[in-house]
């Protein structure tokens, strides 16, 4: 594999499919001075990630679900929910402990896609953060005012006040409260994960209660919502999967976990473990505070707003609506600050690459925390949440979450079956380059020479000269001398070539298949033709790859000793499939919203990031010898 000459890999088209080399031991050494602190154990990202997923929405999620879609099955409908966003944790898992880099989705698609796709993921994901800390922090402000006493009894300078010149109602509350957290993530990341565990720590003892006092008041008063004759599936199984989709919602979060890569101490072991845990939490507390719930109050009585007070209160238990209160205002402070951690980082890898301003790369010398691009998210986000009703830009944060969860999907895909062969390296390494090809130039000609008749070896083969094609590095004439040396292996390329037209077409296939099921204004026959259309393509795909091996470089690519996602290609399949129907399914004002948004992007990386990429001048080399340049290039250094 390799790019058509100089000209195709600085066209446009070359742009938006050169893939970054995964970080390695020799880069990392190289840039030690601008590296985030190590400071991460498994503890601390169970912390983020547990605290990133479970904010308010699950004290209000119980009451709207159940009555609109699930009745009593509402615990079944969080455990679907919970198997569904396990699949993209898998997926995440594998990357995060092969690629631990700061970036997450956006670097992840950066190495095993592209360009051009891993910039509008980026920028799709500066969207979800901002949109989603400031909504948090507006959320804040009406439940801490019930601690106060009721919903106006804030002190005057933190009560929302209306400025009838802009017909606006402004939360100074919600902007003081992004400006605390910002405060906290520049201090370190080690000092705002254990203030974000301390607010977790405080949520889950809030949840505990409602299981531990509501299994009592249930006993106690005869379990009267599971005593309805409308049985346990009041709206059938298609309303139980209807609530499994809107409660996917309240798992988005751990990701969080996944952009903190950079500063674990042992990547490969913690992060799989941290965002395993913290999912497992998570889908545990949401499934037995339902179940307690639905059980307390028939879910045609809940109340949508208040469920779990209310659930309390019509059992007599009034004063345990200030234990809720509280979990609710220290669900929201976590899940403030697990919306704020990673948009620096998302900005800092970003601006790495080149497709951003440096200016958001830099790290403290003294807390080894992107201070700057810290500032700039917390400063956008706290006049966000001081200016703006920002509820109804709510499913712009959705978009985000679900474009990165399949991307991360679809790299696993790659990873697997057609991983990069050839990386990038910079040109100053020019040297070294032709010092290592000119010697794996010799070897091949010293093999050919003791055994006229035998080959070279596979592409895989360590004995292959360098560059395998002329046409990557046309200007060095050592390079062209080697074209006679090079034996392909042809089974080996049309595998390459068959597994990535049929990642490409599957994704097509799910792209039908969610279209037609999602009764987008299709007439009848058409939907039908398009879904079969679609479901061809997609069993298609998924028997293709099941039965064509996988790419032995797989074991090789990155840092191995991690996470190996299970059940491949089935399983990523799966998670594009559940995360595409629910992006469709978000609604035309969302999509409206964010394809301005995603403009804005293209126009920016147009105007800015095309030029500026570090991939613009690069080398392309296979990538088995990518470490033997650094080396040469440290050697002709010391």
């Amino acid at each position: 594999m390799g790019f058509d000459s100089h000209q195709s890999v600085n066209g446009w088209g070359g742009r938006l499919i050169r893939r970054k080399q995964v970080d390695s031991v020799h880069r990392k050494s190289a840039s030690s001075h601008n590296q985030l602190a190590k400071e991460l154990t498994v503890p601390h990202l169970v912390a983020i990630g547990v605290g990133s997923t479970i904010g308010a929405g699950v004290y209000i999620l119980v009451g709207t679900v159940a009555r609109e879609h699930a009745g009593p099955a509402l615990t079944i409908s969080f455990l679907i929910a919970g198997i569904a966003a396990a699949l993209s944790a898998f997926c995440y898992a594998e990357l995060a402990s092969r690629c631990p880099s700061a970036g997450s989705a956006y670097h992840y698609t950066y190495i095993c896609i592209g360009e051009g796709v891993a910039w509008l993921v980026g920028w799709a994901l500066i969207l979800e953060y901002t949109i989603g800390g400031a909504a948090v922090a507006r959320g804040i402000s009406p439940n801490l005012a019930l601690l106060f006493g009721g919903p106006d009894s804030l002190p005057f300078f933190l009560a929302r006040l209306h400025i009838p010149a802009l017909d606006i109602v402004a939360d100074p509350c919600a902007a003081i409260l992004v400006f605390i957290v910002t405060g906290l993530l520049c201090v370190g990341i080690k000092e705002s994960t254990v203030a974000q565990g301390i607010a977790t720590i405080a949520n889950v003892c809030a949840m505990v209660f409602v299981i531990v006092a509501g299994t009592y008041l249930g006993f106690k008063t005869g379990w009267s919502g599971y005593e309805l004759p409308t049985g346990y599936f009041p709206f059938g199984v298609n309303g139980m999967l209807a609530g499994s989709a809107t409660v996917f919602f309240a798992y988005i979060g751990f990701d969080s976990v996944a952009s903190t890569a950079e500063e674990v101490k042992n990547p490969q072991r913690d992060l799989p473990l941290g965002i395993g845990v913290a999912l497992s939490i998570c889908c545990a507390l949401y499934m037995l505070v339902s179940m307690v719930i639905v059980g307390l109050v028939p879910y045609n009585a809940m109340d949508p707003d208040t469920p779990i007070s209310t659930a309390f209160a019509s059992n007599g238990m009034q004063w345990a609506s200030y234990v809720i209160t509280v979990g609710a205002v220290t669900a929201l402070c976590s899940t403030l600050m697990g919306s704020i951690l990673p948009q620096p980082r998302i900005l800092m890898a970003m601006a790495r690459d080149g497709l951003l301003p440096p200016f958001f790369s830099e790290i403290n010398k003294r807390t080894q925390v992107p201070v700057k691009s810290t500032i700039a998210t917390g400063l956008v986000a706290a006049i966000l949440a001081f200016f703006m009703d920002v509820s109804q830009l709510a499913g712009m944060v959705s978009v985000g979450t679900l474009v990165a969860f399949t991307m991360v999907a679809i790299s696993v895909l790659i990873l697997r079956y057609v991983p990069p062969d050839e990386v990038p390296l910079p040109a100053s390494l020019q040297d070294s380059i032709e010092s290592v090809s000119l010697r794996h130039a010799s070897s091949s000609q010293d093999i050919i020479e003791d055994d006229p008749k035998g080959s070279v070896g596979s592409s895989k083969d360590s004995s292959k000269p360098l560059l395998e094609k002329v046409d990557i590095l046309v200007d060095f004439p050592l390079i062209e001398k080697q074209l006679p040396l090079v034996n392909y292996t042809i089974s080996e390329d049309n595998r390459r070539k068959i597994a990535g037209w049929t990642i490409m077409f599957t994704c097509v296939g799910v792209l039908l298949l969610t279209y037609s099921a999602s009764s987008l204004g299709l007439p009848s026959l058409a939907r039908y033709a398009v879904c079969g259309a679609g479901g061809i393509l997609v069993l298609s795909g998924l028997t293709v790859l099941t039965f064509i091996d996988q790419d032995d470089a797989r074991h090789s690519f990155g840092h191995t000793g991690g996470f190996i996602c299970p059940f491949v290609p089935l399983l990523p399949i799966v998670c594009i499939l559940i995360n595409v129907y629910l992006l469709l399914n978000l609604g035309g004002d969302t999509w409206a919203r964010v394809t301005v948004w995603l403009m804005i992007g293209v126009v920016v990386y147009v105007c800015y990031g095309r030029t500026h990429s570090l991939l613009e001048d690069a080398v392309y080399v296979p990538a088995a010898h990518a470490n033997e340049i650094f080396q040469s290039s440290e050697n002709h250094v010391a």
